[in-house]
């Protein structure tokens, strides 16, 4: 396929460098496709433009409107206003209606013969105003030039030209009229602001030229869409169907339950929209490889396939999600016996290359017209109720309902909180304490994450941190909360460790692992004292990259703790393939210790598998006196709950490490 070029301007013979530099400033008068864009970018931009010429000027006059004669405050810059309002009205109009590639270069014409005006009358007035202002209201006038010229440049990075011109006429005299001033401070300043510029012309010069590259890109696009239709007979089909699971795939299950939304509507039925959601599947993944992970959904699509019916419609939404569209389900008992027919689907188990594997699934529901009168509405509320229930209440079905609604938009309302929190000040941590229980002595605090919000107030680590993921936010409250925990730890005596928790985006990601690193290594604690505890879920993320940032930390001289051992689906797996110092028996195996036999005989054996490996074997969660005897007959030495101390602050832990070496020991602790 002939490629298309994209001209920023008409051919012309190589002249050198001048004709280089003419190319920088020429506009594509010979490509009206490549007008258009450029004019339609422009039209989102430089009303933007106006604005910010207005709403700076304004700051400028406020500021010198005492100082400064009225020639420059009233006058010099009502004019500048009227003329940006006049230009901004009639770019607003403009953007009303679309431009031929003529009309377009006429516009951007005008733009570029208008650049020198404001640019020039602009740094001229506020040069003007210089003299007339003290220390502080001179660098308003350097950072107003400044400034305006950036976003300047930045609103007219799609017009190249433009945006050099302006650099050209506004750069020479803001550099030479501040490096004359003699004042340290706006010389330093020039030179900086030299430096940003360059920076930014960089940034611009790149984003015009991606500019021009995604014409190209949509022109070819284009061209094969065509392509496609041509060919979209014959492949309709093969474009509803999973080529996995020969089940209807994500598009079919949408365009379905756009026509059963509609009949329903007409015919006032009621109808119901079920997600599917295999449970641990990416250890299936991990443990047996991807091939074994796409046999096992063969079979469970076979298994889902007895389901559909005139009423029911099944489909793979992609991954280890399956959806289905329930039509004429007046009552809720109808959902139920659906829900149970999954279930019962699953109970028998697969084969997963050699074994067999017991799989479950987790169901969230939503209903038309309770939950939502729209295909997305649905599918989002659906996704939530599973979302739900894979937190909540693994392996059942959950119906969205109006709680769902009410936790939704209070999640939001958190999550707007927490975006504009000023979290340096509003994040604290607790310390629970890791302790010997055969020598009343602590070894260890963990660091728990605790939010005190200036607006909602406490706010729990299960509702925050999730937040913070999704956010891409964690980064930013692992580096503030451990920088507190190191600081804290800092005074406590040298023989008291710290652990310390890493998500999952934390382990994954390159930049976040550096900063702990420089954290640690800056902090004046000895890496030795610090434990980094991960979970399997975090590992689950991507494993390799998981398994470097642990490497990195190990080599730091750190130790590495699994947390909540024992309930994810390749807990021995990760203690062969990484290089654990630590186990933490999870909560759920202590809190029945005491009266499951079962429960107590999987402490007993994560216990053994630590001495025989040289592993420290940690056991949290533990609540009651009762709880306590049993784990500690069951060969358990360190010991982290309620049962020992709550969590406190950091101006606590020194009392708390006294009183826990001082208190009489328990009698559990004996024999």
């Amino acid at each position: 396929m002939a490629r298309s070029r994209v001209n920023t301007g008409p051919e012309r013979p190589a002249r050198g460098w001048v004709g280089s530099i003419c190319a920088l400033f020429a506009l594509p008068v010979d490509d009206p496709e490549h007008a258009c864009a450029q004019r339609a970018a422009l039209g989102r931009q430089i009303p933007l433009l106006y604005a910010i010429l207005c709403l700076n000027a304004l700051a400028l006059v406020w500021t010198f409107i005492h100082r400064a004669p009225r020639l420059l405050t009233i006058a010099l810059p009502a004019m500048l206003l009227l003329a940006c309002t006049l230009r901004l009205i009639v770019w607003l109009r403009n953007n009303r209606r679309p431009a031929s590639g003529a009309e377009a270069i006429r516009q951007m014409r005008v733009t570029m013969l208008m650049v020198p005006f404001m640019g020039v009358a602009f740094t001229f007035w506020a040069l003007s105003l210089f003299p007339y202002g003290d220390a502080a209201a001179q660098c308003e006038v350097a950072f107003y030039i400044a400034a305006t010229e950036i976003s300047g440049i930045f609103c007219l990075r799609h017009l190249r030209g433009a945006a050099l011109l302006l650099t050209c006429i506004v750069l020479p005299p803001f550099t030479l009229f501040f490096l004359t001033t003699g004042r340290l401070v706006l010389v330093a300043m020039a030179v900086n602001m030299l430096l940003v510029r360059a920076g930014v012309l960089h940034v611009m010069l790149r984003n015009y030229s991606d500019f021009t590259a995604l014409i190209l890109s949509q022109r070819e696009l284009i061209a094969r869409q065509r392509e496609m239709q041509r060919l979209s007979d014959e492949n309709l089909r093969l474009a509803n169907l999973d080529s996995l699971s020969g089940l209807p795939n994500r598009r079919r299950f949408f365009a379905e339950l756009e026509a059963v939304l509609g009949g329903a509507l007409r015919e006032g039925r009621r109808c119901a929209v079920v997600l599917i959601d295999l449970d641990r599947f990416k250890g299936v993944n991990d443990v047996y490889g991807h091939a074994a992970g796409d046999r096992l959904l063969m079979q469970l699509a076979v298994r889902l396939k007895r389901l559909a019916g005139k009423h029911v419609f099944i489909a793979r939404l992609g991954g280890d999600e399956f959806g289905a569209i329930i039509d004429d389900c007046e009552a809720d008992s109808v959902i139920d016996q659906f829900g149970a027919a999954v279930r019962a689907q699953f109970q028998s188990p697969c084969v997963v290359g050699d074994r067999l594997a017991s799989i479950s699934c987790s169901i969230g529901v939503a209903t038309y017209p309770e939950a939502g009168t729209s295909a997305e509405e649905l599918f989002e509320r659906a996704d939530y109720a599973l979302y739900y229930g894979k937190l909540n209440r693994r392996g059942e079905l959950v119906v969205f309902s109006d709680w769902h609604e009410t936790v939704i938009r209070q999640a939001g309302r958190v999550e707007q909180v927490f975006r504009a929190a000023a979290l340096e000040s509003e994040l604290w941590i607790a310390f629970q304490p890791i302790v010997d229980v055969l020598n009343n002595r602590v070894i260890a605090f963990e660091a728990l994450a605790r939010w005190h919000s200036a607006e909602l107030g406490p706010i729990g680590p299960d509702v925050f941190i999730p937040i913070a993921e999704r956010s891409q936010m964690i980064g930013r409250v692992t580096e503030i909360l451990l920088a507190q925990a190191l600081a804290a730890a800092r005074h406590w005596p040298a023989s008291i460790g710290l652990s310390f928790n890493l998500s999952a985006q934390d382990l994954i990601t390159v930049d976040t692992m550096g900063a702990v690193r420089r954290i640690v290594a800056e902090s004046g604690v000895a890496p030795s004292r610090i434990a980094f505890e991960v979970t399997e879920t975090a590992l689950l993320a991507d494993f390799d990259q998981a398994v470097r940032a642990v490497d990195s930390l190990h080599a730091l001289g750190a130790s590495i703790a699994l947390d909540d051992f024992g309930t994810g689906y390749s807990s021995l797996g990760y203690v062969q393939r990484l290089p654990l110092d630590k186990i933490k028996i999870d909560r759920r195996f202590v809190a029945d210790a005491d009266v499951n036999r079962t429960s107590a005989n999987i402490v007993k054996i994560i216990v053994d598998l630590c001495r025989n490996l040289d592993l420290v074997c940690v056991v949290e969660g533990v609540e009651t006196e009762s709880q306590l005897r049993a784990i500690v007959s069951l060969g358990c030495r360190f010991v982290q709950g309620y049962v020992l101390s709550r969590p406190v602050a950091a101006d606590a832990v020194l009392g708390l490490i006294e009183q826990i070496a001082t208190a009489k020991s328990r009698q559990v602790f004996a024999g």
